[in-house]
C-alpha cells in the first residue's frame, strides 16, 4: 500500500472499525494492550498528517475531502506506510485471540 491512492487510504480508515470489533472478538484485553495503543498512537499520527479528529471516520473523511492536486508525495507516502502498519497491528490483535492460553 506504500503507493495508494487517496480513495485506497479512504477504505482503509473506514474499514478500520469493523477490523478492529472484529479482531477484538475473542482476545483478551491484556494480550492485546500494546497493539492497541500503537494502533492509537498511529491514528493520531495520520489525524495530525490530514488535521483531522483522531478516528479513523474522521481520518478517512478528511483524506477524501483533499482535492488530488492537493496531495504531496510525502503525506500520501506516510498515510499508505500507516495503514500497512494498521494492518499488521489488527492482524496481531487478531492472533491474540487466537492463541492457546
Amino acid at each position: 500500500m506504500t503507493n495508494a491512492s487517496p480513495g485506497d487510504l479512504v477504505v482503509t480508515f473506514r474499514s478500520v472499525p469493523r477490523r478492529l470489533r472484529e479482531a477484538h472478538a475473542d482476545a483478551p484485553a491484556d494480550r492485546t494492550a500494546g497493539a492497541a495503543a500503537e494502533l492509537t498512537t498511529l491514528l493520531g499520527e495520520a489525524a495530525r498528517l490530514v488535521h483531522a479528529p483522531a478516528d479513523p471516520m474522521g481520518i478517512a473523511d478528511a483524506i477524501d475531502a483533499i482535492a488530488a492536486d492537493d496531495w504531496d508525495d510525502a503525506t500520501l507516502g506516510r498515510l499508505g506506510e500507516i495503514g500497512i502498519e494498521i494492518g499488521r497491528l489488527l492482524r496481531q490483535i487478531e492472533a491474540a485471540g487466537n492463541r492457546d492460553e
